[in-house]
Formats: structure tokens, sequence, C-alpha cells
């Protein structure tokens, strides 16, 4: 097998031996993984190779960019100014900002940003990559443009868009962009190796993603649908992640680097009621408020069953990725990355890899790994 190296409590030694193994088998190429508990890391290994040629060996500061993984970290930058009081879920969006409120948007509340629901899941055509990575004119778009559903009705996955929209609510609140928010309110005090872009002094130790088949879309689907819609508004391949531009923008949906360690000791203050490392980010009410289920359902961009939180996906029984156990918030990147929160036993558990496979969330690794979880806990 492909020995890891770091350290661990032997506790958790069976969910090392999956990611050794996956390593080892040649399905995983480098990758991270770690166990924060009480919030603390007691597991902090890692393995593999930075690059397709394996001539360089996966480091303990090597970090990639882990996609939609970077949608838990707007999630608690948002919760961040709900617990000072700053932001109500439940206000309307445009009360922040009041652009937004144009073609019918008016209703629309920080809550369905959050969870998915508010029917602007991506760009209305014509949008470019280019448009994207342009925080300005990216967010300007998003105003004028109308929903796509009743907003709150159902959830329908902002895949890249969904950092811009709750980027912008914190902007007009703060003054500070989602990214400079970011690193100063969480990443720095907590010590986390984690940003939402990646400065050009970080880019000698990034390990670039290895792009994924295509996504599995159903050929048949009306080009009008939310799902066609969404993964057309717009559609920029994975190797976009090697670029200075997408790394230089703010894409806080998307674009974040970091590794196992990094996300695990963010992502703790969740299932430490709100603190981690020692510092206390969150109050145990406001980390409450992320199991206040705002969607469950068929998704209708990512057309599987999933139960949305503020901010989260939860824990439920239809969880096509088999989260269906305890007091669980959630979520991971496409190709496979994964980020839970177990508050019932003040667990979080990160895997960060840099080989993508199919499919936006989850992969062979990472659902070995949430299989075994439980098991290791009891």
């Amino acid at each position: 097998m492909s020995e890891l190296s770091g350290t661990s409590d032997d506790r958790f030694q069976p969910l090392i031996d999956i990611v050794e193994q996956q390593l080892a088998s040649g399905y995983d190429l480098g990758a991270s993984f770690a166990v924060a508990v009480d919030g603390e890391l007691v597991c902090d290994v890692w393995g593999g190779w930075v690059d397709e040629a394996r001539s360089i060996p996966w480091q303990a500061d090597t970090i990639t960019n882990v996609w939609s993984t970077t949608k838990t970290m707007t999630a608690l930058s948002a919760l961040l100014l709900i617990d000072r009081g700053a932001l109500d879920p439940d206000e309307k969006v445009a009360t922040y900002w009041p652009e937004f409120a144009a073609n019918g948007k008016d209703g629309i509340e920080v809550r369905h940003l959050l969870s998915h629901t508010s029917g602007v899941s991506a760009w209305a055509q014509p949008v470019t990559p280019d448009d994207v990575l342009d925080d300005d004119r990216a967010t300007a778009m998003l105003a004028t443009q109308e929903p796509w559903w009743e907003p709150g009705t159902a959830s329908g996955y902002h895949a890249l868009n969904q950092g811009h929209l709750v980027g912008e609510v914190i902007r007009r609140i703060d003054g500070r962009g989602l990214k400079r928010f970011f690193a100063e309110e969480i990443a720095d005090p907590l010590g986390a190796d984690f940003t939402i872009g990646s400065p050009p002094e970080n880019h000698d130790r990034i390990a670039d993603v290895v792009p994924p088949p295509p996504l599995p879309i159903p050929e048949d689907l009306d080009p009008e649908s939310v799902m066609i819609k969404t993964f057309t508004g717009p559609a920029p391949e994975a190797n976009i992640a090697h670029t200075p531009e997408w790394r230089a923008a703010t894409i806080g949906a998307a674009n974040g680097h970091g590794n196992a360690r990094s996300v695990a000791r963010i992502q703790a203050a969740v299932s430490n009621r709100g603190s981690s490392n020692g510092v206390e980010l969150l109050s145990s009410s406001t980390v409450d408020r992320i199991f206040e289920v705002q969607a469950s359902g068929v998704d209708l961009v990512l057309g599987l069953p999933v139960k949305f939180g503020l901010g989260y996906g939860l824990a439920d029984e239809s969880d096509p990725l088999g989260i269906d156990w305890g007091r669980v918030c959630f979520w991971g990147g496409w190709g496979g990355s994964i980020v839970i929160n177990d508050l019932d036993n003040r667990v979080t558990m990160t895997y960060m890899m840099n080989r993508m496979q199919a499919g936006l969330v989850g992969n062979e690794t990472s659902a070995a790994l949430i299989k075994a979880l439980p098991e290791v806990l009891a």
C-alpha cells in the first residue's frame, strides 16, 4: 500500500487505510486526510503525488483547488455575520444589495442564497468564464437577471455563483470582499492554510487538479431546463483552475485552495459548537441555525434528493452519499473532496485530493470514508 505521512490517533486507522488503498490502487493520485475532535486535530495525514508524472511527492504543505468545498467557507463567513447580528438570514437580499431586487427578485431572502433556493442558480446567457472571473461584472449580471423558478419552493444547486451572491451581501454589509473577510476573520485567527483564490506566493505548492470525465448530464434534457441552464451558465473546464486568472479571482463557490488539515481546522468550529483550535468563532445558537431545513427533495440541478440547511447539506435517509446518521452537516467538491461535520460526536472529517472523478460531489474514496466513519465513531 501507499503509506501516508503525518500523525494520527489509532482510532482512525481504518479511515487512513481507505485513503492508502485508494492511493496504492491509482484511483487517487495525491490526497490529504484529516480528523478533528472537540475542535483539535487528531489525524493529519497526506500522501501520493502532486503531478501525473509522479515526480513530486505530496508534502505537508501541499494545497489544491477544492472546488465546492469552498462553499462551506463562504457559508461560515455568512454565519459569522449572522452571529454578530449584522446579517439576518430571513431578511430580503435587496435590503443589503438594493440592485438585486430587479426582475422579480425583490422577495428573495438571504437564506435562499445559502440554501440554493433563490431561483438564481447560474448566470443567464450570454455569459463567459471571463465574466465570472470579474467579480464586479459577475455580480452586476446576477443582479439584473430574473429567477428561473419561484424562490423558496425548491433547491437548484448554485454550482458556480453561490459565492458571488453571498459574497456580495457580505461586502455590502462589511465593506470587505469575501476573500479578505474570510482571511481576516476566519482563516488567520484559526491559523488555517486556506484561501479563497490563491496568492502568487502559494502557487509553487499547488497540486494542479487532474480533470475528470464529463459530467453525466442526460442528453435528452430540455435546453431550457434549470439543470442545463445552470451547467452552461457558464461551463468552464476543470483546467481553468491552473490559470493565474482563476487563482486571482474571488469564486466563493469553487476556487478555495487548501488541504484536509486546513479545511478540518476551520470546519471544526461547526462540529465543536462554535470553536476550533482554541478560537471561538460562533455561538452555539448560531451553529444550530445551520440545521433549520430550507429545502428537502430532488434538486433541480443535481437531479438527486438533497436536504439543505443554512449553508450546508444535512444528513437525511435519502441522501445519495449515504450521510444518513445523526446531527451532521456536510458538503464537498467537484471530483470528490468532502467535509463532514458530526455534531453529536464533535468530529470533523475531511478529504482533499487532486485527481478528480466523475460527479459533482463525492467519489469512491469519499463514499468509502463516509460509510466507515459511523462504524469508527461507534
